[in-house]
């Protein structure tokens, strides 16, 4: 009220000009289970603290008025919400006619609800049957509708009601990008969308409970628990398949049983099947075996503290493939209940979840990881966003909708300031010489960059990168992008699975067996993406460059060392101990010049800028480099660019030197068309425009019939290390199957 009274009488008076009305906008909040209501609390919590411009109405009807389902109302009434309705309306019964007649109950009931409150808007979420009545109820009352989560994609027939949702609602909050194009393919209006993130994501990302020890003893019913040693399983029926998903339940308990781990398992949801559930975990014995507790419900702000420390989460709940992220938590997703959903690194799926073995193993898998955590459904501010989209609403517009049909704008996006956020990428490039950051949009646009020195050991180096990757960060606010992730390309041998530099080049001291991932991800609370630089140089071309689309390439990069990396059947092959594509270590010679690695005759003994700089300083010191037209300061070093230089100003022995070094890399080419076959070669780097030429010749000499009419082309971009490291987040598949 004090805020009320403070608050600019012109601010409440622009409000409510711009929504068409003198009075405040009054939204009826409809909630029927514990799921839903976790994600419309923070909204609801939004605008109660609000209520200059708003004044709330909560209905509450479904699941949360069973008691076998918990009483869930409860919980709303302990938040300090007072709810105007309470409406019965789920229908006993265990098969798919008992959802069709709760949803007949609440259409029966519901008008009479809507026509007491006449709110101007009403919030419906996701995609429960109850949600499919409080939309066709308002929406035949001409009650204005803004549905949250529409455009995703999961499984049965979920999608189905979601998408009738999206159609009777006129307006739509959205989690991710794709479920935004989503909405702009159902031919729904670009001005009435607003990507805002997940409400709930609010709260996870702020969520800090020091005592969740407490939490897990009191629901794990244990001293002796820890933290990543215990299991939360969550698995509803699959109302297009019951029978199939009442055998996969009861699979997954066996399998439960036998990986013998502190189990929380919750009852699932209000579904054809549910009774069915219960039956199979009181005949196993759930309720009374010791290493298992079985409950109706959990609140929300305590099941976040079981899922972010719990060992693995196990089920087919949107939970596990959605919130869990947020905490790198594993997750076990089995069946089908959840096909199509945008998921994270820590979600293993289990397609045909059709034996305990495949379950256990998927176990064995999973429990006690620890991944990145993911921010794909929302970043923290999903609240902000949509008050403020409630604010901009003009009830003087016409209530009926209008649908735009095709074609449809590309990469059309409207946040609630009408300003288009790009996604984008953190990208960070290792070299031996220089460290840079930058931020690089969707589509190679390298919107700010920023370089210094490589430091010469490990706690600078880390310390830098750190303080680069805050800075920019900070700075895409103010550029209008949105990070999606952070991109590393490094030297040496990387294993990327773990995001850890295995072994370093002599370029990069101090520089193996560093984890990256964890204190860059942990700083910034970002997924973090590490590779090799010559695989990132492999990345960047068939995202942006001439591999665009070719499924079989090979790309060279030709610098201060020789690096690559291989597409094959439009994947990158990083072999069995991540050692693949080390092609500047091909041997050409057998007696040749020693190189870097300890072995001789590798190409990048021969054709590497390091390679050139050696042959250029032994003629300099003979007094055999300098020609006419050349000079040189007296404390000026030698580098492979003088002996470049020399060659074209007709040193002859310069000259042979570049031949040499042509022809040893044409020779490398000869064999990784012997042996991958590639269509196209791309050669990549400073050096590359100097051996083109000897390349092409070398293959025409050498190669094998079938194998000469290979593309060997230049790479046409400025920057593969940095374009390559972004990919690694902008291409980055969301989904693995097992």
């Amino acid at each position: 009220e004090l805020y009320f009274k403070n608050l600019s009488k012109q601010k409440q008076k622009e409000v409510m000009e711009k929504n068409g009305s003198h009075h405040k906008l009054r939204v009826c909040v409809a909630t029927c289970n514990r799921a839903d209501y976790s994600k419309l609390a923070p909204i609801m919590f939004g605008i109660k603290a609000e209520p200059q411009f708003f004044e709330l109405d909560v209905v509450v009807l479904g699941s949360h008025l069973i008691d076998d389902y918990g009483n869930t109302y409860r919980m709303i009434e302990q938040d300090d919400f007072d709810i105007h309705t309470r409406l019965h309306t789920i229908v006993r019964g265990e098969d798919e006619a008992a959802m069709v007649e709760s949803v007949g109950l609440a259409l029966v009931k519901l008008p009479d609800v809507l026509n007491r409150l006449r709110p101007d808007i009403m919030i419906v979420h996701g995609d429960r049957f109850d949600a499919l009545a409080l939309a066709t109820s308002a929406a035949l009352m001409n009650i204005r509708i803004l549905h949250i989560e529409g455009g995703e994609v999961s499984g049965t027939i979920d999608d189905s009601i979601r998408h009738a949702i999206t159609k009777l609602a006129h307006y739509h909050v959205c989690c991710t990008r794709s479920a935004e194009q989503h909405l702009i393919a159902m031919c729904e209006d670009h001005d009435r969308i607003l990507l805002a993130g997940c409400p709930s994501y609010d709260k996870l990302l702020s969520a800090k409970n020091k005592d969740y020890m407490s939490i897990i003893r009191m629901w794990l019913a244990g001293e002796d628990v820890k933290p990543r040693d215990y299991i939360v399983a969550l698995q509803h029926p699959v109302t297009t398949d019951i029978k199939h998903s009442i055998k996969m339940f009861e699979l997954t308990l066996d399998a439960l049983i036998s990986f013998n781990k502190r189990t929380l398992v919750l009852f699932p949801n209000v579904d054809a099947g549910d009774k069915e559930m219960v039956r199979v975990m009181r005949k196993k014995g759930i309720e009374h075996h010791p290493n298992f507790r079985a409950v109706k419900h959990v609140p929300f702000e305590q099941f976040i503290q079981l899922v972010a420390h719990a060992g693995c989460m196990i089920g087919n709940s949107s939970c596990g493939v959605r919130e869990v992220g947020a905490f790198g938590t594993p997750v076990i997703n089995l069946g089908t209940r959840q096909t199509g959903r945008e998921t994270g690194e820590n979600v293993l799926h289990v397609r045909d979840a059709d034996t305990q073995d495949k379950i256990l193993h998927a176990l064995q898998l999973q429990f006690g990881k620890q991944y990145p955590c993911s921010k794909i459904y929302g970043d923290g501010n999903a609240v902000p966003r949509i008050l403020k989209f409630l604010k901009s609403i003009n009830l003087k517009e016409p209530l009926q909708k209008k649908f735009c049909f095709p074609p449809v704008k590309d990469n059309i996006s409207q946040d609630i300031d009408h300003i288009l956020e790009t996604q984008s990428a953190l990208a960070v490039d290792l070299g031996g010489t220089n460290l840079r950051v930058a931020i690089v949009s969707m589509k190679g646009e390298v919107v700010k960059k920023y370089t210094q020195l490589n430091p010469k050991t490990y706690e600078d180096r880390l310390e830098l990168i750190l303080k680069m990757c805050v800075e920019a960060a900070s700075e895409a606010v103010n550029v209008n992008c949105r990070i999606l992730g952070v991109g590393i390309s490094t030297g040496g041998r990387v294993n990327p699975r773990e995001g850890i530099v295995l072994h370093s080049t002599k370029l990069i001291q101090e520089w193996s067996c560093v984890d990256l991932r964890t204190p860059i991800s942990d700083a910034l609370h970002l997924p973090v993406w590490v590779d090799n630089d010559g695989n990132c140089a492999a990345l960047a071309e068939r995202k942006f460059g001439h591999g665009k689309g070719v499924e079989n390439f090979v790309t060279l990069i030709t610098g201060t060392g020789i690096g690559g990396g291989i597409i094959h059947q439009h994947e990158l092959i990083h072999g069995s101990s991540f050692c693949a594509a080390e092609l500047g270590h091909i041997v050409v010679s057998l007696d040749g010049p020693e190189c870097l690695c300890g072995s001789q005759g590798c190409i990048e003994a021969y054709a590497s800028g390091i390679a050139l700089q050696r042959e250029a300083k032994k003629l300099h010191d003979a007094d055999l480099l300098l020609v006419e037209g050349m000079s040189m300061k007296e404390e000026e070093p030698v580098s492979a660019a003088h002996l470049i230089q020399a060659a074209r100003l007709g040193n002859a022995r310069a000259g042979s030197i570049l031949r040499t070094a042509g022809t040893a890399l044409g020779l490398g080419v000869v064999n990784i068309l012997h042996t991958m076959n590639p269509s196209l070669v791309i050669l990549s780097g400073v050096l590359a425009s100097h051996y083109v030429s000897a390349v092409k010749d070398v293959i025409h000499r050498q190669a094998l019939s079938s194998a000469k009419a290979v593309d060997v082309v230049v790479s046409n971009l400025a920057d593969p290390a940095l374009l390559g490291a972004a990919s690694l987040v902008l291409d980055y598949t969301t989904r693995r199957t097992y």
